[in-house]
């Protein structure tokens, strides 16, 4: 069947038509009607009647909404620690769960490299792009899956690995990130050797000890590692995003290596620094829904006030960029139309990885589109159509 409608006995086939929907545009709302032929739109109409139109009693219709950042396929790789299921099985779970939350479109990021000495990471990257480009290739996943490659610095394997993947289709998004305590998201050294005294029992003085080498140690490998990542990078020309800038410093190395894009900066400095060197802002949509960030970091909101946010990502809960969209929309003290909410979660994550064909209810963009209901404050999905054909 073709993406977009069912075919009649004569060959021709049926256009999708949507009527009496609160259609959300990048810059306005308007009551009217949405037609869409071979996947893409082809007419949007204010205030029009179309007979035999898809009715939809005044609820939202919002373009597909796009991830250009999402955790959640290892988690069903490893529903629970040392538990790995079956590849294909949790990339079904894991497209299931990214439909559901209204993403038509989603980067999974993936780690390339880890800041431990775990090594699993490094066994699954292979067999996760592998089963993602499978499925797509057999049209088993509803949602249209890419690759973000989430780089860990402090990993001599990091570039080898990178190497070995970056030029596969799917991938399309490039990270670097930092994860060591004490530096960048995990600032909070005390809590960090509270939580390994609790697991271990050793000595406060020895943690401390341990966790100092460690750093000197894997900031050494990080030098080296990460001006390589970056150039693989460059040479594909894919965008590459800079993940958990905390200090002035981190963001302006990112800058000076032509790094156009900041995800999740966590402090306040960090942002403006960022806006600053001219670089587009990621904030997580959990940050949003939870009221701030499980890290202590900055809050999102606090960015959003200083209009310090171009992209939200999901991160960790597929469903949260809906329900941060109108969360933000909602709250009297954010200057945020529903429209300029929609966006950071469609248009300018699309924009931003380079998919110009998507994000955006208009005409020649494609049919990702998403209908929304609303009760008691909490957007529900009723629908959901990827180029024109309904998947949810």
């Amino acid at each position: 069947m073709n993406a977009i409608s069912e075919s009649r006995g004569s060959g021709e086939k049926t256009p999708l038509v949507i009527g009496n929907a609160r259609i959300v545009l990048a810059d306005d709302i308007v009551h009217g009607t949405v037609v869409v032929e071979d996947g893409q739109i082809v007419s949007v109409e204010a205030g029009s009647q179309v007979a035999g139109a898809l009715d939809f009693g005044g609820d939202y219709l919002l373009p597909g909404l796009v991830d250009i950042h999402t955790d959640h396929f290892e988690k069903h790789v490893y529903p629970r620690p040392h538990v790995r299921w079956d590849y294909m099985r949790a990339a079904l779970s894991h497209d299931a769960q990214i439909i559901g939350g209204g993403v038509t479109t989603v980067f999974d990021s993936l780690c390339v490299g880890v800041s431990s000495e775990d090594s699993e990471r490094a066994e699954i990257l292979g067999p996760m792009i592998d089963v993602l480009e499978r499925a797509q290739a057999a049209g088993m996943l509803r949602a249209e899956h890419f690759i973000h490659l989430r780089c860990e610095v402090v990993d001599p394997r990091t570039p080898e690995l990178t190497a070995a993947h970056i030029n596969r289709p799917l991938v399309r998004v490039v990270s670097v990130m930092e994860h060591l305590p004490g530096i960048r998201q995990s600032r909070d050294i005390a809590q960090y050797v509270n939580r390994l005294q609790k697991a271990g029992g050793e000595s406060e003085a020895v943690i401390r000890d341990r966790i100092a080498q460690m750093v000197a140690e894997k900031s050494d490998i990080g030098r080296t590692v990460r001006p390589e990542v970056v150039a693989l990078a460059r040479a594909r020309g894919l965008p590459l995003l800079s993940h958990d800038d905390t200090d002035i410093e981190h963001v302006d190395l990112a800058a000076d290596e032509g790094v156009a894009i900041s995800e999740f900066p966590c402090t306040l400095e960090a942002a403006r620094e960022a806006r600053a060197r001219s670089m587009l802002i990621v904030g997580g949509a959990p940050n949003i829904v939870r009221g701030g960030s499980q890290s202590g970091n900055v809050a999102v909101r606090e960015l959003l006030e200083e209009g310090l946010i171009d992209i939200l990502a999901s991160d960790y809960v597929p469903r949260s960029m809906l329900d941060a969209a109108f969360l933000i929309a909602n709250d009297p003290a954010l200057a945020y139309a529903l429209p300029d909410a929609v966006r950071l979660v469609t248009k300018a994550p699309a924009e931003a990885a380079g998919l110009s064909d998507r994000g955006e209810i208009a005409t020649d963009k494609r049919a990702d589109l998403i209908r929304v209901g609303v009760h008691d404050g909490h957007p529900f999905l009723k629908a959901v159509w990827r180029e024109g054909h309904r998947v949810a």
